[in-house]
């Protein structure tokens, strides 16, 4: 089976780029990856706001899957503490080994599903990561930036 994911940030778009973005892709759900989903400074995309605007905006569904997130220390080593991204990387690429996501995701999860991070661009985000992981150890993924 072919699988086709998704990314998406939501710094720096509006509510009506975001949804707009999700709707003409095809996005069947979110797949939210971020740590922290309950923040004031997140606006429409708090956890729960969120789920209810896909639901009756574009009729999107929500899953929130915290283990596609790095951990505190990780995310402040870098954030924070201005770490480099390569050791970030590294980190994150290793949580996930152990965790051994690719074993405990179901395919069916992220097909046609799109991952939610608060970055504008994947450059530097752990979302890109994520779809990276799973395209080397499901093979026949295809990852979709939204921005």
């Amino acid at each position: 089976m072919s699988i086709q994911i998704f990314t998406i940030g939501f710094a720096e778009t509006n509510a009506e780029q975001f949804f707009t973005s999700l709707r003409n892709a095809g996005v069947k759900r979110i797949v939210d990856v971020r740590l922290n989903n309950t923040s004031q400074l997140a606006g429409f995309s708090k956890k729960d706001d969120l789920r209810f605007f896909l639901r009756e905006v574009v009729g999107i569904e929500y899953v929130h899957i915290p283990e596609l997130a790095p951990t505190q220390e990780i995310l402040h080593a870098f954030k924070k503490y201005k770490g480099s991204w390569t050791v970030y990387e590294q980190e994150f690429n290793a949580l996930m080994a152990k965790r051994g996501i690719e074993k405990v995701l179901s395919r069916d999860t992220v097909h046609l599903g799109c991952l939610l991070c608060s970055e504008k661009k994947p450059h530097h985000c752990h979302r890109r990561l994520v779809a990276e992981y799973l395209k080397k150890h499901w093979g026949n993924v295809a990852t979709d930036h939204l921005s």
